[in-house]
């Protein structure tokens, strides 16, 4: 149990966040930063339909580029909304869509929320279903609130 003395500094960090303001020489390299394009190391490749390859950046290289550029303490996000849009069962094997929105939020209060969409298909548990759906919802809807 957290004594009251730690969650009233809890409470003031979460006051506070959002309404710090960036110092000139640190708006200037995060600035910079966010102007570059992703190198090579950065992007996965994986098969696509019809033989294509498709490119993506991985959840968690996302989250150490937010990390690197904002700083660990700079940056935060939340689901806002997510909600399973189907549930199909065929021959005991479950397909699940799930929706959801995440904002991303620097520490000078900007923000970006978007909307990100997750399908897990042809698996035999409908919990392991429903979970995957979930975090890839999420996690797309990340990448597109953090472009």
């Amino acid at each position: 149990m957290m004594s009251v003395e730690g969650e009233n500094k809890i409470k003031e960090r979460e006051r506070c966040f959002g309404k710090s303001e960036y110092k000139t020489r640190e708006f200037t390299t995060t600035h910079h930063a966010l102007r570059q394009r992703l190198g090579p190391e950065f992007i996965t490749q994986r098969p696509g339909a019809g033989g294509q390859k498709l490119s993506y950046l991985e959840g968690h290289k996302l989250v150490t580029l937010a990390n690197e550029i904002f700083g660990f303490d700079g940056w935060s996000h939340s689901v806002t909304y997510q909600n399973i849009d189907f549930i199909d069962e065929v021959d005991g094997r479950f397909s699940i869509g799930v929706t959801a929105f995440v904002k991303a939020e620097i520490k000078n209060g900007a923000y970006h929320e978007d909307v990100g969409y997750g399908v897990s298909e042809g698996l035999r548990s409908k919990a392991q279903a429903i979970e995957k759906a979930k975090k890839e919802s999420v996690t797309d809807a990340l990448k597109r609130a953090l472009k």
